[in-house]
């Protein structure tokens, strides 16, 4: 439920409540405690300058997207000693690639003529953000997501292998595998892809090369090859403007960073090019050295970055309002140089936490969450705080349990 909000909410809330009627079986000890202080640090950052806001009623509404990063390490932390991470994740991957596939057929009924211009080579560029537009949730977010359970579900591909698992368990997690990695192609955003890639090469790394002989790695990185060589054609042959997405969009009109409205019809050639969000980035950068070392504001972020558009007479980036798409420029804007601190402590933890036990998805995690929000800014997003706040006291719990730290009773 983590991608759609309301219900998540809910859910949320019913896990409070829920934790609420065993709160003696809370225990912690000083890593729990010093780790779910970094997991909530966005948001005792935000409550530490709550006093910078202009508004107080947007101070506080921006506090309440941010507060499951204080639920979350509470109770997940709290209860360390019984998380089965390995449980979590096969229930995780499962359930989350099930409700994707229901609804790209949901997006084919209810779509067709979507369907019809996509399968005639027309509009191709807006059909991944199109199918997420359907259900309400941002394209990016939602390959974010199924980037991380594709390399999941190719875990457990390998770990059926090395477990020999019956044929219709291996089936089943091959296939899994293969829907995963189809539906990151068909939302089709470039840095979920690569994340996907370098997670795919961190699990295979972890859990074949440093597992297997020499032998058995050839052969599983054949077999790995040949099926996403095999996707990867399908799709490309199906989509051909993948290779001028990838080619040519991307790095398009370079020369015009902060100077965009001098290009002829900045929509059609820029909207979603780099050039777009390094032009944003530098009025960030601008706006944000005016205002160390405290920042605008929790709340003020956005708007000061619009007034600061339509001062400085950017007529494309004013009318379009685009917000920072960079988390750490974000945090620098809000909070200053304490913003661009806390942010790296969150993040970099998760990668201690997957170097420390050496585990290769707490690792895919960490990359991808630290290179998406180079280009977004996940931290200001329900879905990416309650994301990366659930994952980071999952993964907290799991390297607790592998350094088997003394527990005081709480």
């Amino acid at each position: 439920m983590m991608i759609f909000r309301k219900p998540c909410t809910w859910f949320i809330i019913s896990f409070v409540l829920f934790n609420l009627a065993f709160l003696k079986k809370l225990k912690y000890s000083k890593g729990s405690i010093v780790l779910g202080l970094i997991v909530a640090s966005p948001f005792l950052l935000e409550i530490f300058f709550f006093w910078n806001n202009d508004s107080y009623f947007f101070g506080i509404k921006s506090l309440e997207k941010s507060i499951s990063l204080l639920i979350f390490p509470l109770f997940i932390l709290g209860n360390y000693q019984r998380i089965d991470f390995n449980k979590i994740l096969h229930i995780y991957c499962k359930i989350t690639t099930f409700f994707a596939l229901l609804l790209f057929f949901r997006f084919l009924i209810i779509y067709p003529e979507l369907i019809n211009k996509y399968l005639k080579g027309i509009d191709l560029w807006e059909m991944g953000y199109r199918f997420t537009d359907s259900f309400g949730i941002h394209a990016p977010a939602l390959n974010m997501h199924l980037a991380f359970v594709s390399i999941i579900n190719l875990y457990f591909v390998f770990h059926s292998f090395q477990n020999k698992k019956t044929f219709t368990v291996k089936a089943i997690n091959l296939i899994l595998f293969i829907v995963s990695f189809f539906l990151i192609l068909f939302v089709n955003t470039r840095l979920a892809l690569f994340d996907a890639l370098i997670g795919f090469c961190l699990v295979f790394f972890y859990e074949v090369i440093k597992k297997s002989s020499l032998k058995k790695v050839i052969g599983v990185l054949s077999i790995l090859a040949i099926s996403l060589g095999i996707v990867f054609y399908v799709y490309i042959q199906s989509n051909p403007y993948m290779k001028e997405k990838y080619y040519t969009v991307t790095f398009a009109h370079m020369d015009k960073v902060g100077k965009l409205d001098e290009i002829k019809n900045p929509e059609a050639e820029v909207y979603n090019s780099f050039v777009t969000r390094v032009s944003i980035w530098k009025s960030v950068w601008e706006l944000s050295l005016k205002n160390l070392p405290f920042g605008v504001g929790a709340a003020d972020g956005k708007p000061e970055l619009f007034k600061y558009y339509r001062q400085t007479n950017q007529k494309f980036l004013a009318k379009y309002n685009f917000p920072t798409h960079n988390q750490y420029l974000d945090y620098l804007l809000k909070f200053g140089i304490f913003g661009v601190i806390v942010v790296f402590i969150y993040i970099i933890n998760i990668g201690y936490l997957g170097f420390s036990t050496k585990n290769a998805i707490i690792l895919s995690f960490f990359f991808i969450f630290f290179t998406s929000n180079i280009t977004d800014d996940y931290l200001i997003r329900f879905d990416g705080i309650a994301f990366s706040g659930l994952w980071a006291s999952i993964f907290g719990s799991y390297w607790l349990q592998q350094k088997r730290l003394p527990v005081n009773v709480g």
